[in-house]
Formats: C-alpha cells, structure tokens, sequence
C-alpha cells in the first residue's frame, strides 16, 4: 500500500523536509524519510543550523580544524553548513536526475542580516553558488523589496533561487515578475534557460497567527486567512505563468517558479495538525514540513485536490477581514519585517553558539 504521502506526491505536490542537520545524514535519517515519506527536497535556514550546531557534539571535530586558521565566526557557520548542505545535495542528486531538476534540491540561506542590502545580497549568493557548484543547490533570497532585485540579477545570472519569506500576495507578484525578467535577461545573454529553477517560499500558519490576533471577536474569520492567501497566491501563479509572454520563455525550456508552502506547521493546537497540508495539495506545488507534521500527516492525513478548491470564497474571505478592520497589508508587511528579523536573531544566536563551543574546546 501506498503511505499518505506517497499518495500526496501522486497528486503533484512534492515533500521537502524543512530542516538539515549533520546527524540526519550520518544516522541514515534523511536517507530512510526519502524512501518511507517521499522526501523529495530540504530546506534550511539560519534557526534550524543555530540549533543542530548548538547540539551535541557533530560539529566539534570540524570547528576544531576551522579554529585553527579561521576566527571569523560567519565563516566558520559557512564552513560547517556547507559540509552538510554538499553532502544533501549528493544524496538527493539522484532525485534531481530522476525528476528532471524538478526536485532533488538542498537550500542554503544567504546571510539574514544582508535582507535590505540589495548588492550584498547579490554577492553573497553568487559566493555560495560558486562555494557549492552543484546544479541541486538553491540559495534562499528573503522576498525583501532589496531582495526581489537582487533575484532578478541572481537568476539572470543563471542561479537557482529559493525565495524565502513571501506573506503577501503583492510582493508574490513581485517575485514572479523578477524570475520572468531574469529568465528573460539570461536567455538574451545566451544562456540556457532550462538550467535555472526558482521556487516561491509562501509562508502559511504564520499568517494565521498574526491576523488571529487581530480578529478578536471574530472567532468566524479566525484560521481562515492563512489557507486563502496561499489559494489565492496558486490561482495567482498559473495566470502568470500561462499567456505569450511565458509561452515564449516555455518555449526555450524555462520551467515554472512553484509555489512552495513554508512555516506549515499548526501553531493553534485548536486548529487540525494537518491543516495546513490538507487544505493546500494541488499540482506543480511543494510543502515543506517539520518532522512531527511529516509524521501526523502519514498518520492521519487527508489527501485530496484541495488547492483549486474555495477561490470565490477566498476572495471573500479577504473582504471579510478587511471589514472586520484588519489591515491585510499590515498584517503581511509586520510579517515580514518579523521573520527577518527572527533569521537575523537566529544568525547571532548561532555565532554566540559558535563562540562558546570554541571557548569550551579552546578549554578542554
């Protein structure tokens, strides 16, 4: 029998495990979630290496060795993920090659606190494409107004991109408009399209929880904001990429930007602890979960075309919220200012992690 999440790839959203670690790998963890969850992708960012490097004693050998000619506390975090995140690449890279570069991908985050400096943004993540030349590495650019720039320049310079932090359906939009515009810019300059993928990192609970907040005495539009956005932000895409002017990009081997559902966890523990899973599986879409939702969903979940489902009321929904006296835009835009903001504490925390573990070694 097929699992659930076998089924759920069937219907043409793929399985990427939202966290990286140097013991999933070793252990044969990653390995066995491919094979038994349908694991098709992983995701990292700055909070889940600041916890993986902070645990246990994976690290110590390398950041001992890296002690010895590098005191620069970023570098030594690259150094340490970059080994992790090459060794992803190599396991899923058969992935890659099956799907056609469709799946098989492993992201690395370019530096949080770079969110606003458009031309920093742009080097950083030409520094880590060259670091790891592998054609199954995203690097993940925040969908900050500087940061959908310098995706247009990352993919007209024929890199793959994982945008990350996308709340709002307008900056969406933006980010679309910028992978069409560097797809088109590469093409002029002679390269091929068909070797650049970009996905769009839609963020879902998070939503949920903020505009929750705001809907006190609304109990009839709470949990409901999230789900709409992200069908909203699908219908959005297929117009996008549909009409001439993809057409003729198509037509030199351009593939889509898909949507990818982040942050699908359940954060309200009175909401399903699969909603966001169930409520959002259509085709040409990815979700990236946690564990412990990989886990409930292969349990309990419900697999079924849901996506395109509920568009009229979506829309309403938004209307609904808007007359409730709930800021849509505030709401997105707190959003985002937020989750980089929580990225850039994440990164300190790891280089404080990354002090006191050479302290303690330096001790010992």
């Amino acid at each position: 029998m097929k699992t659930r999440l076998q089924e759920l790839s069937e219907h043409g959203q793929s399985v990427w495990l939202d966290y990286l670690s140097r013991s999933i790998l070793k252990s044969g963890k990653l390995a066995a979630m491919m094979d038994r969850d349908a694991v098709v992708g992983v995701t990292s960012n700055p909070t889940i290496f600041q916890k993986a490097i902070a645990e246990g004693d994976n690290y110590d050998a390398q950041l001992k060795q890296l002690l010895e000619h590098e005191d620069d506390g970023k570098e030594i975090f690259l150094a340490l993920s970059a080994v992790d995140v090459e060794e992803g690449c190599d396991l899923l890279r058969p992935v890659w090659d099956r799907t056609g570069g469709l799946d098989g991908y492993v992201s690395w985050e370019v530096d949080p606190t770079l969110a606003d400096d458009r031309d920093a943004t742009i080097a950083e993540a030409a520094r880590l494409h060259a670091w790891i030349d592998k054609p199954n590495l995203y690097v993940k650019i925040p969908a900050t107004a500087a940061g959908v720039e310098a995706i247009e320049e990352t993919i007209a310079a024929g890199h793959n991109v994982n945008v990350t932090l996308i709340f709002s359906l307008q900056r969406h939009e933006e980010v679309m408009e910028a992978y069409l515009r560097g797809l088109e810019r590469f093409a002029e300059a002679g390269g091929d399209v068909s070797t650049v993928h970009s996905v769009a990192s839609f963020f879902v609970s998070r939503v949920d929880t903020e505009a929750d907040r705001r809907l006190e005495g609304h109990p009839d539009l709470q949990g409901k904001l999230a789900v709409a956005n992200a069908k909203l932000a699908y219908r959005n895409y297929e117009r996008v990429f549909s009409g001439d002017r993809w057409e003729t990009l198509a037509a030199k081997g351009a593939h889509t930007q898909r949507c990818l559902w982040a942050s699908t966890s359940t954060k309200n523990p009175a909401y399903r602890d699969v909603l966001y899973v169930e409520e959002l599986i259509g085709p040409d879409t990815v979700n990236t979960m946690p564990e412990e939702t990989i886990i409930a969903f292969q349990d309990h979940g419900v697999v079924a075309d849901t996506l395109k489902q509920g568009i009229d009321e979506a829309h309403a929904l938004l209307d609904a919220v808007r007359d409730a006296g709930v800021d849509y835009d505030d709401v997105t835009w707190t959003l985002e200012r937020e989750g980089v903001q929580k990225f850039v504490d994440s990164f300190d925390e790891l280089l404080a992690g990354i002090r006191e573990k050479r302290a303690a070694l330096a001790a010992a």
